[in-house]
């Protein structure tokens, strides 16, 4: 039987640590790091303004990612995608994108609660100066609107974090 990768993935509230964890994880498991953030703004430079954009351009480059981490997982290796799975419909995908090539999964699930998020995203503010415009509390308050916490009943594997570890 020949031996498939993991797939890791992440759900967490803006500014909860997603793209640092999925940095570690990648390191720890030597597994290939995809990065949404990094593939949005090479596909699509300077064409995301507001978030209805952002969420246009996620799901247009949806099938193409999904048969290349496929075929990253057939051939043995893990991935990591730090590619937030935010909602259930978003973690579905994630679960099918894993079953289809009978690959195990892990959802990490950084448990936050809005003021850690909050001064995290400050903190990312004034080290990376570009993400200022986005990475605001009126952008972090509409984002949470949509947040959904992963529940048992989705049959995902998660392991969580509460961001006192």
């Amino acid at each position: 039987m020949k031996q498939v990768g993991t797939l890791f993935f992440f759900c967490g509230k803006m500014g909860a640590g997603k793209s640092t964890k999925s940095k570690q994880l990648a390191t720890e498991k030597q597994a290939v790091l995809l990065s949404e953030d990094e593939w949005l703004s090479s596909l699509y430079p300077n064409q995301i303004a507001a978030f209805d954009d952002y969420l246009k351009f996620s799901e247009q480059i949806k099938p193409l990612v999904k048969k290349h981490v496929q075929n990253i997982l057939n051939v043995g290796t893990n991935v990591v995608m730090d590619f937030p799975a935010n909602t259930q419909k978003h973690r579905k995908w994630f679960l099918d994108l894993a079953i289809e090539v009978n690959a195990s999964h892990q959802l990490v699930f950084l448990n936050l609660n809005n003021e850690q998020c909050l001064r995290q995203i400050a903190q990312r503010r004034s080290e990376q100066p570009d993400r200022a415009a986005f990475d605001t509390e009126a952008v972090f308050i509409h984002v949470t609107k949509f947040f959904e916490a992963p529940e048992a009943s989705e049959g995902l594997n998660i392991l969580e974090f509460s961001g006192k570890e």
